[in-house]
């Protein structure tokens, strides 16, 4: 909307160009102006590749000395002049671009992702995966490199790179069931993850309780809490919180103490554990009351 902010980020000056061309066309059909277009790779979100060359023409490279200079100068402008700041991003969202990326970054792209992302804020990523590993001949082939094929991540590394970068929520919001291409019996297709970040945190008892509602038996949580259904479990008010937004709140249900305890005068939770929590804890020891009938007790008509 009018109110939001948009940056793109592209490492070629040819695509930079034709973004940049657009956008005032852009602009126009929809009535405001706020999408801005940076040059920057994915795996290094933090340098500014049109503030470094602007550098480099002042200090071109010529020898060691000066190789050595500027790989100091790219690191002084990650730090003082960085391309995005971490921290400060709600949304992200790529489109096929992860696969380009080298083996050796792929980690680091992940990472500076989950670094610029604010606390609650999401990854929408979307990008060819394969069904098995892609052989290292294939690996090597310019072609099928450039063809998106020989840097696919496997179904399982596309989930498992979210999760080490220390993203929680994860889910496939969508996998294509026809490969997009086969070559050589491997099965290459689309898949679309969405992952937040926020998890990170102290931990500290509220006395607050969650309930798994189903479907299934059982669940495990990115923080090894195993779950099973209609149980009642201790959570600290770290996870209490996260269980109340997306993509959580429509499988649990949740249980305040009857009295409150202010966070300042809660003590640390070892979340490490998975509990359960007796009813007594939350309406207090001494809770001894009798009420008349509440209401009705069943939704949308009396019982019996």
């Amino acid at each position: 909307g009018p109110s939001g902010r948009v940056v793109g980020i592209d490492m070629t000056d040819e695509m930079l160009e034709v973004a940049r061309r657009n956008a005032p066309i852009v602009a126009e059909r929809i009535g405001y102006a706020n999408v801005e277009f940076r040059k920057g790779r994915i795996q290094d979100l933090a340098l500014d590749l049109e503030l470094l060359d602007r550098q480099l023409k002042k200090n071109p490279i010529t020898n060691a000395t000066s190789f050595l200079a500027a790989d100091e100068l790219a690191e002084e402008l990650r730090v003082k002049h960085p391309l995005i700041i971490s921290d400060s991003v709600d949304v992200v969202v790529s489109n096929c671009v992860l696969n380009l990326v080298e083996l050796k970054s792929k980690r680091q792209l992940f990472e500076e992702i989950f670094r610029i992302l604010k606390k609650g804020g999401r990854a929408v990523v979307c990008d060819i995966v394969s069904d098995e590993d892609v052989p290292e001949e294939m690996q090597n082939d310019p072609e099928l490199w450039s063809g998106c094929i020989s840097g696919a991540f496997t179904e399982g590394e596309f989930i498992a790179a979210f999760e080490n970068a220390g993203f929680y929520g994860i889910q496939i919001l969508k996998r294509s069931a026809q490969p997009w291409r086969t070559v050589q019996g491997i099965e290459f297709r689309s898949m679309t993850i969405e992952a937040f970040k926020g998890k990170q945190g102290e931990c500290f008892e509220r006395n607050q309780a969650v309930i798994y509602r189903g479907p299934f038996k059982e669940v495990l949580d990115d923080d090894n809490h195993r779950m099973e259904r209609g149980k009642r479990y201790a959570v600290c008010d770290k996870t209490y919180n996260l269980y109340k937004k997306a993509p959580y709140r429509e499988f649990f249900d949740f249980v305040d103490p009857i009295v409150d305890v202010a966070l300042e005068q809660a003590k640390p939770f070892d979340c490490s554990r998975t509990a359960l929590r007796h009813p007594k804890e939350i309406k207090g020891r001494d809770y001894d009351v009798t009420t008349e009938i509440h209401n009705k007790c069943c939704d949308g008509g009396s019982c019996c």
